[in-house]
């Protein structure tokens, strides 16, 4: 006799007769259409998958906890880092940011780094990349930046000839290649890796004072990588390299952890700075900006099911508390708006009230209806605001923080654009190995280019980083530094 733990239904909780046969008119059919347990299985069946992402689509994740080990209230409000030893549930979600849900984990790509708090005062999404930096500052030119990451609209296979036209034509890439084609660009799993916020965000304290921001996650593991051709060897074997690494680490009890650490910049010296700050291609030198101690972050629960955690998680660096904000950057701008609307569309107008999306603390607002309301929808309460019935009205005191702007509404770059020195001094921060095997994954990832001209363009990108970068790539393709 089955139990009703274990009695099989049907969605709307009707127990199921025969779970093994469709009904047909007689033993050979056809089937009816009557039979709707049977309807239901395909129709369920047909939908199981969201949307993958665009990007970010082949991830993994896991539950965790933060603590702070260093009081910063003087620089910012947020609840969360008010106070030596606090601790904050997070979740976490690792991802390769061009293959598809089923490519191999140890390809050459950025690594998205998205961590959630579920802080008393909301959420708090920290969207970044194992990599300070990125290809573009401008979200304008993500688009078509992503495209080249993607398969031939014809052929249907990656592209190197649109992946090096658009870097060489858009020299603000150079230190992100850098980064990428060196050692790093394949981490050997997802705990031996740095994180960063890439962004500049702005901290804002309870008197008003505000100073810029830039995260640093660092990993107490320490940071190991995978020689190429091993990458390529775990990929043809064991494609869910990665997943599986992190998955069996914290079920073993070996809970990674990284020490997150902040740059803190005077809001001032934005204007001085010999780099424009808000410049996402561009780093802070720590020897300017020292980092300073936050808290830690240790991962020690994996998920109960892969789909309604780690696939319907969804980020936005958009999600913020009081005592967070954002700065003028101009890629943050962007993804401000982009990743919720992509949330909106793959998941649901609702996607924050999925439990893993969900705040820990009460959530009262007036939006209403839309795909897959499952609490009360408000109920019969006021559906509007301003209202005269004791609905829940803002709080002024946490308003984000002002700042001054000024300038002509146009369309227009930024004022700095020398994008060779800093991917220079990471070039000659190398030493020879780590400059040789770069020099040798550039040329390998170069040779398909079929037009020299857009080798040539490239290669002058190296030159002006660093003569020496430049001209040895120009040699392992063959080719001469243009004048």
């Amino acid at each position: 006799m089955s139990t009703e733990k274990n009695k099989l239904t049907t969605s709307w909780g009707a127990p199921v007769g025969d779970n093994q046969n469709s009904i047909t008119a007689g033993p050979r059919g056809p089937v009816l259409i009557q039979d709707v347990h049977l309807l239901e299985k395909l129709a369920h069946f047909n939908r199981e998958r969201v949307p993958e992402r665009v990007v970010h689509a082949k991830g993994a994740g896991a539950h965790g906890y933060f603590e702070v080990t260093n009081d910063l209230s003087a620089y910012t409000k947020a609840n969360f880092l008010s106070e030596v030893g606090k601790r904050t549930p997070m979740f976490i979600r690792f991802s390769t940011v061009a293959g598809e849900l089923g490519s191999a984990d140890t390809v050459r790509d950025p690594r998205g780094f998205a961590v959630k708090f579920y802080t008393e005062e909301g959420n708090y999404d920290l969207v970044g990349n194992n990599t300070p930096v990125f290809f573009i500052r401008d979200a304008i030119k993500f688009p078509d930046f992503i495209h080249t990451q993607k398969r031939h609209p014809q052929t249907h296979l990656k592209n190197p000839n649109a992946v090096w036209d658009f870097w060489s034509l858009s020299p603000e890439s150079l230190h992100q290649v850098t980064i990428l084609m060196s050692d790093r660009g394949i981490p050997a799993t997802l705990r031996h890796m740095h994180g960063f916020g890439s962004h500049t965000f702005k901290w804002v304290n309870a008197e008003g004072q505000g100073v810029w921001v830039k995260y640093h996650f660092k990993t107490e593991q320490g940071v190991q990588n995978l020689a190429p051709e091993v990458a390529a060897q775990i990929a043809g074997v064991n494609a869910d390299y990665h997943t599986e690494d992190l998955f069996n680490a914290i079920e073993n009890g070996d809970y990674p952890a990284w020490k997150l650490c902040v740059q803190i910049m005077p809001l001032e010296d934005a204007n001085t700075y010999r780099f424009d700050p808000f410049d996402v291609t561009k780093v802070w030198s720590q020897k300017d900006y020292p980092l300073i101690e936050v808290g830690r972050m240790v991962l020690d629960r994996n998920p109960e099911n892969y789909f309604a955690e780690v696939e319907q998680a969804t980020f936005s660096p958009g999600t913020l508390v009081p005592g967070i904000d954002v700065s003028p950057d101009k890629m943050l701008q962007g993804r401000l708006f982009a990743y919720h609307d992509a949330h909106r569309y793959r998941v649901g107008a609702n996607h924050q009230d999925l439990p893993i999306n969900r705040a820990r603390n009460a959530v009262n607002n007036y939006q209403r209806d839309g795909q897959m309301r499952h609490d009360n929808n408000g109920g019969g309460s006021v559906y509007y605001e301003p209202n005269s019935y004791g609905g829940p009205t803002e709080t002024p005191e946490n308003k984000q923080a002002a700042y001054e702007v000024s300038g002509l509404a146009d369309s227009v770059a930024y004022d700095h654009n020398d994008h060779f020195t800093q991917a220079g001094d990471l070039y000659r921060l190398l030493s020879e190995d780590e400059r040789a095997r770069l020099v040798q994954t550039i040329v390998g990832a170069m040779q398909p280019v079929e037009k020299d001209e857009i080798k040539l363009r490239q290669i002058g990108h190296f030159y002006k980083a660093d003569p020496e970068y430049g001209q040895r790539i120009a040699e392992g393709l063959g080719l001469s530094v243009p004048e």
